[in-house]
């Protein structure tokens, strides 16, 4: 029977079970209100048209109404609920991206660029990077922030705030590697990056005053911190408590990533929360030493309080970074649930700093960094709540666990958080640490116990000049932690690679999970049926057979020994793309080795995919005389060539269907050639129109 020709009784007993289940979860639909507002960001930013203002308006209003108008049975509000969210998500995100409309440029620009240092940072290659504001391209148009990679290295970086002119090539912030990639677009737009580039030329400092005080501190912070200690310990430690890591070692950046410890150099909720944390503990025991202030006084909430002084002072000091105002955020809310008197680890409390995140930048869903912290947070809180209502767990009887609670509950903290975070950091990264929990296991109590503390004492002693000791400390922590990671990342089989999975499994996986922490009962092994089909079809994903640039001169074709590209050199982040996705990141000359092994003539290139090939002509005004007739099996690419185009061919790709289309991926299958591009992928976005 149809739902449209179901009886009136029938839909009241739907209602009525539905009700019934849902009154079985009224204590935690609340922990549901984040969820259904990302629903709504998702579906903003997955929209192929940008909604117009009417749109928008409409939209909004009904999530108002919907809230407001909430009534009758539990599961009428909670639908109604659901769908409001959803809505006031789709308007959030939509106000969020128009109040970032700034300039993007459209034409490449070649010439004298001035501006004002904002934030430095170094590129994967380890070359130093500057992001200028108040920016002017002479002779070129009006542009928001630009970033600029010194190809030649900097003898000394200006200080934050200075103005700086330098001769720089420029163009807009690029779109996706490959058909569905990530798109920096789209990042760039929320960071204000009108333009990127890069420079071989010298920079020089204009004679303007300074401005930046908070910046200038922080880089005074950081000289400080490496004029004491070594490297690569000054570096890590510039990191951790400035936020400048433009003098991390590559080498140390690489093993830490191979060993799934890159989260200690990210200033998140691991290092907010350890000071925080050992803030609240040294004021709270400091004042309990005191009898007559711990029984007259609540000297937990003033602990709260200095802790959450401590933590905006570092977010200022770290310079505040996406990833720190989350942390903040996150730890503010636990820190105000103490002054108040609420439970302080409590999925709402991590409901609520997701609400908040969401709410002030809606586009923090997409990053890895929101989806890793709280998948991490979530699962954990989860389980320790779970954990708290088991009688073993509280082992009354004081009993084995009671003396090996610390260390247990390490062994839990590590395995959860790698077990919640690994699938997102696989389809971010195309990579999985086979030895991270141990890396873990042996790091983070480190870096809890002693290089934390040790810099939160070095920053009180810092204005007495007594920090040396302290930073002592802390370099010993870091050099051991330093050492873990190598050793790790020198095991075999430590980095085990990953290829790209489909768009579809990211919400699925996310999904699930979400499912499986918010629900109540047997029901969320649910939760396994969508977790389940993101495997499948992840497992199921197949990866183009040949894979073209936005302007056709880079190709790379699949061959049995792995991808074979077309260049040794140059176009290296696109290339690191693709070889990353394939699950298979070999060094672009190895990649480029395997395209001598195919069949090649004088001007051009071939590459078999069973009874089909791909034909690459690289000659300009001649055409090759030895090339293969051109048949209905064959795709010809012409990116160079400049004369009339031969026909039967079952596609031909010049130079203008190259320009039109932006990156390519073919199929070669049993029933035809499955061409993909972002052409096909059409869409009006903001980022992307660049008005």
């Amino acid at each position: 029977m149809s739902r449209a020709f179901a009886s009136p009784a029938t839909r009241r007993t739907r209602r009525t079970a539905l009700s019934l289940v849902l009154e079985q979860q009224r204590r935690r639909l609340i922990l549901w209100a984040p969820v259904f507002y990302g629903a709504g960001i998702a579906l903003y930013f997955g929209l192929r048209v940008e909604p117009t203002a009417g749109e928008i308006a409409a939209l909004g209003a009904a999530g108002l109404a919907g809230l407001a108008l909430a009534r009758g049975t539990l599961a009428r509000v909670a639908v109604a609920a659901a769908l409001a969210l959803i809505c006031l998500g789709v308007t959030g995100a939509w106000l969020r991206t128009q109040a970032f409309t700034h300039p993007v440029l459209e034409r490449d620009f070649y010439g004298t660029v001035t501006g004002r240092v904002v934030e430095m940072g170094r590129t994967s290659s380890g070359n130093p990077r500057l992001t200028l504001d108040d920016v002017v391209l002479h002779g070129g148009p009006p542009v928001a922030q630009v970033r600029i990679a010194f190809v030649e290295g900097l003898p000394d970086l200006p200080l934050p705030g200075r103005r700086i002119m330098v001769t720089a090539r420029l163009g807009g912030p690029s779109g996706p590697a490959e058909p569905g990639g990530f798109d920096f677009r789209r990042l760039a737009w929320f960071q204000q990056l009108s333009a990127v580039g890069y420079t071989d030329a010298p920079l020089f400092v204009l004679p303007d005053p300074p401005g930046a005080p908070v910046l200038r501190a922080r880089m005074a912070v950081a000289d400080g911190i490496r004029a004491k200690l070594d490297e690569p310990a000054a570096g890590f430690a510039a990191a951790i408590l400035t936020g400048d890591r433009s003098t991390v070692d590559g080498e140390v950046l690489d093993d830490l990533r191979a060993s799934n410890l890159a989260h200690l150099l990210a200033i998140s909720g691991l290092h907010m929360g350890l000071l925080a944390a050992f803030v609240y503990g040294t004021v709270r025991y400091g004042l309990a030493l005191v009898p007559g202030v711990a029984l007259r006084h609540p000297i937990k909430k003033w602990g709260a309080a200095v802790a959450l002084i401590a933590g905006a002072g570092y977010l200022v000091l770290s310079g505040a970074s996406v990833a720190t105002q989350r942390a903040f955020i996150m730890t503010a809310v636990v820190l105000v649930a103490v002054m108040i008197d609420r439970p302080a680890f409590t999925l709402r409390a991590v409901a609520l700093a997701a609400a908040l995140i969401l709410a002030v930048r809606p586009e923090s869903l997409l990053e890895a960094g929101f989806q890793l912290s709280f998948a991490a947070t979530a699962a954990l809180v989860a389980v320790f709540e779970d954990l708290r209502g088991r009688a073993w767990w509280r082992d009354e009887d004081r009993g084995w666990v009671t003396r090996f609670r610390a260390p247990l509950a390490l062994l839990i903290t590590s395995s959860v958080a790698g077990l919640a975070t690994a699938p997102f950091g696989a389809f971010h990264f195309n990579q999985v640490s086979q030895f991270g929990l141990l890396a873990n296991l042996l790091a983070v109590p480190i870096m809890s116990m002693v290089i934390m503390p040790a810099g939160v004492v070095a920053g009180v002693l810092a204005p007495l000049g007594l920090e040396g000791p302290a930073l002592a400390v802390m370099g010993f922590g870091i050099e051991t932690v330093l050492g873990i990671a190598q050793w790790v990342a020198e095991m075999d089989g430590a980095r085990r690679a990953i290829p790209a999975g489909p768009l579809a499994a990211l919400p699925l996986i996310a999904g699930a999970m979400v499912w499986a922490i918010l629900w109540r009962g047997p029901g969320r092994w649910l939760a396994a049926l969508p977790l389940g089909l993101a495997l499948f079809i992840w497992s199921d994903h197949e990866r183009p057979d040949v894979l073209i640039a936005s302007n056709g001169r880079l190709v790379g074709a699949m061959t049995e020994e792995g991808r074979a590209v077309n260049r040794g050199r140059g176009s290296s982040f696109v290339v690191r793309s693709w070889l990353e996705n394939d699950g298979a990141p070999v060094k672009q000359e190895l990649a480029a080795d395997r395209w001598a092994l195919l069949d090649r003539g004088d001007g051009w290139t071939r590459a078999m995919f069973g009874n089909r090939q791909l034909q690459i002509v690289t000659a300009r005004s001649r055409w090759p005389d030895t090339l293969p007739d051109c048949d209905a099996s064959t795709v010809l690419l012409l990116s160079s060539w400049q004369g009339n185009t031969p026909e039967g061919c079952a596609l031909v790709l010049d130079r203008p269907r190259l320009s039109a289309a932006g990156p390519i991926a073919l199929y070669f299958e049993e029933d035809g050639i499955r061409i993909d591009s972002e052409a096909l992928r059409a869409r009006s976005r903001p980022w992307i129109r660049g008005d």
